[in-house]
């Protein structure tokens, strides 16, 4: 809010991420002022080269003598902030997503893209007096735009975790009467197997929001059985919305799988490769156009170039289907991605970590189911000849250059990789 005010930028930074990967993050938006916590002294230390920031606040110990105390900033009379100048068009937030070429890309979230938003989620999801739960991470469109934004806009309280756990989620649902609730269905899943989950008091909670991910339709069946909450399945992404679909609560189970219905503002169409319009159930990329689509991307016109085509229409990367009654689908990623337990993994951003191990000569990681998190990496290696590297070696290598939820849960070690006439990697082979 205070960025807001001053016509600043805000750009929260994932606390999961490596510190050399919060370099390149920093590097590419030149922040002048850094805050962190003192849980992240360490972190801050080794971001001490980064040359654009001018000024470090910190909560609680500081990393550097010259760090100033967030709370001493403060100090002093206070003075409305007044800034005219800032318009709908000024962007508000740099929120970071991934590329099909693994490095990250920070989508401009501008005045005008929130409060549409704000809008679209008013019409479709919330009313007065609501009382919304916010646990996913304020670095993520899910955190911030999602619920939290829209219930603050009309009065609303949101109730914030610092970490989430079933059991802690199950007592605050009860305790704070929550009205709304957004989570992904992993953590659905871990709610419902929790032992507090049937002596939980629903009673507050007109509905349930389930994203990320399609929701399987027997949590849908277990939390209406054993609490009789509806569920609306919805679809979202940081550069457009997040509110774009939603599912009214009458359909979760008839129409389980869907993403639901474009909301009001938003024009969504399925294009095939020719970039016409496909017929009703067939499959084709889902592209977007309305006002809560994203500003491009940060100082990288190849790739806000690559997002939007000369219409103005916004292309997903996700192939998608809608049947006869405008329910729409998703059906594959056009990109490697995968999603773990919330998070957007980029297999090149991991490959590309493995293929600066020394033995590695071949490598490709592809999703494989997990009861837990949804989907978790799969890594296939080939070593060079004669060269020696264990899986756990490899898995260390790893864990000094990526977030924990970006490692591999697995690594194979073959003696080749299946490769196409071309000599790409045969992906869908392994």
């Amino acid at each position: 809010f205070a960025c807001a005010k001053l016509g600043a930028i805000f750009v929260p930074l994932n606390w999961r991420s490596h510190w050399r990967e919060l370099v390149a993050v920093i590097e590419q938006t030149g922040p002048r002022v850094l805050v962190y916590g003192e849980e992240y002294v360490e972190v801050a230390r080794q971001l001490a080269g980064c040359a654009s920031v001018e000024r470090w606040l910190h909560i609680g110990e500081p990393a550097g003598p010259d760090h100033v105390a967030y709370a001493a900033a403060l100090d002093g009379p206070g003075v409305a902030v007044h800034n005219p100048a800032v318009d709908a068009e000024d962007i508000v937030c740099l929120l970071f997503t991934g590329g099909t070429t693994g490095s990250p890309k920070a989508a401009q979230i501008s005045h005008r893209m929130i409060a549409w938003n704000i809008l679209n989620t008013l019409v479709h999801e919330l009313q007065r007096g609501d009382i919304t739960l916010t646990h996913t991470p304020m670095f993520h469109t899910g955190g911030l735009f999602v619920h939290t934004l829209p219930v603050l806009t009309v009065g609303g309280t949101v109730v914030i975790m610092r970490k989430w756990t079933a059991d802690d989620m199950l007592a605050l649902i009860e305790a704070e009467r929550i009205s709304v609730l957004f989570c992904v269905p992993t953590q659905y899943q871990m709610m419902l197997d929790s032992p507090r989950f049937a002596a939980t008091s629903f009673a507050s909670v007109r509905f349930l929001t389930s994203g990320g991910a399609p929701l399987p339709v027997p949590i849908i069946h277990a939390f209406r059985a054993a609490h009789g909450v509806a569920f609306k399945q919805g679809f979202g992404m940081t550069e457009f919305g997040p509110g774009i679909f939603s599912m009214r609560a009458e359909f979760a189970a008839a129409k389980a799988g869907s993403i639901g219905q474009p909301n009001y503002f938003i024009d969504a169409r399925i294009l095939g490769e020719d970039g016409q319009p496909v017929a009703t159930g067939a499959v084709g990329e889902l592209v977007l156009k309305g006002p809560v689509a994203c500003s491009g991307y940060y100082n990288n016109p190849e790739a806000t170039a690559a997002a939007f085509d000369a219409e103005g229409w916004f292309h997903t990367g996700d192939l998608a289907r809608a049947d006869a009654d405008g329910f729409f689908y998703i059906v594959d990623r056009k990109k490697d991605m995968f999603i773990s337990g919330g998070e957007n993994v980029y297999p090149v951003e991991i490959e590309k970590v493995l293929y600066e191990h020394p033995a590695v000569a071949q490598c490709a990681v592809v999703p494989m189911p997990d009861p837990q998190w949804g989907e978790v990496g799969r890594a296939v290696v080939a070593l060079r000849p004669g060269a020696h590297a264990s899986e756990a070696e490899l898995l260390e290598h790893c864990r000094a250059h990526l977030a924990r939820y970006k490692i591999p849960k697995r690594v194979e070690l073959r003696d080749a990789l299946p490769l196409s006439p071309a000599g790409k990697i045969l992906k869908r082979a392994l």
